[in-house]
């Protein structure tokens, strides 16, 4: 029992601010906040998937084959690309192993990325931003209303209603009849 206690209290599954050391600097202040770069051109499996994909060298390529091409801090993509060996990337929001999380059923009940994520598009180095405890997921469960949105606004980040949130959620939940799971076997299978 110590053993998990211990494992879920890592910093890599609770700590707000957990923020590793990415093998290149990428900027998602620059890249989503300034370019305006969806979330979807990157992680382009989160609407279809379980799984939000990690972006392969090729998508970082596709511009960065014209866009600063010859960047030093660009040379370990190049390497990739040239290679055909992935980008080893980690893993900022971790969640434990026997949790299951399926992106593609939150992304289409309408939470937004800035839910769980924050405001990426302001960060220069992506952040953990909540502490990803089962109590935090399951007090969404319980009151999913204020991170529910209109299903095509769940990329963008600096939405603003223009009236209570949790209003528009509950009509969107009883529109769309959501009902996140809050027994066991809804995360854990």
């Amino acid at each position: 029992m110590a053993a998990l206690v211990g494992y879920l209290a890592l910093p890599k599954n609770t700590d707000i601010g957990y923020m590793p050391l990415q093998p290149v600097p990428y900027s998602h202040k620059l890249h989503a906040g300034n370019l305006g770069v969806d979330c979807r051109y990157c992680h382009f499996t989160v609407e279809n998937s379980a799984y939000a994909a990690v972006p392969p060298t090729e998508v970082c390529m596709n511009c960065h084959a014209r866009v600063k091409p010859q960047s030093p801090l660009l040379q370990p993509i190049r390497d990739s690309y040239a290679s055909g060996r992935p980008m080893e990337w980690v893993k900022v929001d971790r969640l434990a192993d026997f949790v299951f999380f399926n992106h593609r059923a939150h992304v289409k009940a309408g939470v937004g990325c800035v839910s769980c994520h924050g405001r990426v598009d302001q960060m220069i180095e992506v952040r953990q931003v909540h502490e990803l405890t089962m109590a935090w997921c399951l007090a969404c469960h319980r009151d999913p209303a204020p991170n529910i949105r209109p299903p095509e606004l769940v990329t963008r980040l600096d939405w603003t209603p223009d009236r209570d949130p949790a209003e528009i959620g509950r009509e969107l939940i009883q529109a769309k009849r959501i009902a996140p799971p809050v027994n066991c076997s809804g995360c854990h299978r």
